[in-house]
């Protein structure tokens, strides 16, 4: 196990194993179970859990833990598994003699396990602050949009009511224009009937 380098002002260290003789699928069934525990808490979880992977990453995690006190001074008491993941390593290949004479190749897989022990983030409370405040100063914002909405759709009501009694002020004059044409055309009319009666 050895102790990769971080930054030097993050409040982490960490801690890898290489090539552990086991599967990673089978080590990341136990590493997830750690992941984002308190370091008590996922010591118990490793103690009690049985399986070959959680010794390796028992290991792994301690080294961690040790490398936060030696090299951060960061108290034990309140580290937290930030991190965990698991790499694949290279992979043994032998092979294993079977029936007709054939051989079967056997893979044996290797992985990397590492740990990352740091303090709890408490950053994630304080972004949050401002963003509530933001979207209270919108709220205010938005009614006014819609107050000029409701505004502009009475204007547009207003404009249509007043296209329509125009329209219809013009068809009613229209419709004047049309009867005292036919009262001068029958009054005509009535006036040669006359003088053709005269004449005879």
């Amino acid at each position: 196990m050895a102790a990769t380098k971080i930054s030097p002002h993050a409040q982490e260290a960490m801690a890898t194993a290489r090539y552990i003789r086991m599967s990673p699928t089978k080590a990341r069934q136990i590493v997830d179970l750690i992941r984002g525990r308190h370091v008590d808490e996922a010591r118990r979880v490793l103690r009690f859990t049985q399986r070959a992977a959680s010794l390796p990453v028992r290991k792994v995690l301690d080294s961690a833990i040790a490398n936060a006190e030696h090299n951060r001074n960061l108290p034990a008491d309140e580290l937290v598994v930030a991190r965990a993941w698991v790499d694949e390593g290279p992979t043994l290949r032998r092979f294993r003699p079977r029936a007709m004479g054939r051989a079967t190749r056997i893979r044996k897989r290797t992985c990397h396990i590492s740990v990352v022990v740091g303090r709890p983030r408490e950053e994630i409370v304080e972004v949050d602050r401002p963003r509530r405040k933001s979207t209270e100063s919108k709220a205010p914002e938005k009614k006014k949009t819609t107050r000029k909405k409701t505004t502009t759709k009475k204007t547009t009501a207003k404009e249509t009511t007043a296209k329509k009694t125009t329209a219809k002020k013009t068809t009613a004059k229209k419709t004047t224009a049309k009867k005292t044409t036919a009262k001068k055309t029958t009054a005509k009319k009535t006036t040669r009937r006359k003088k053709k009666e005269g004449d005879a």
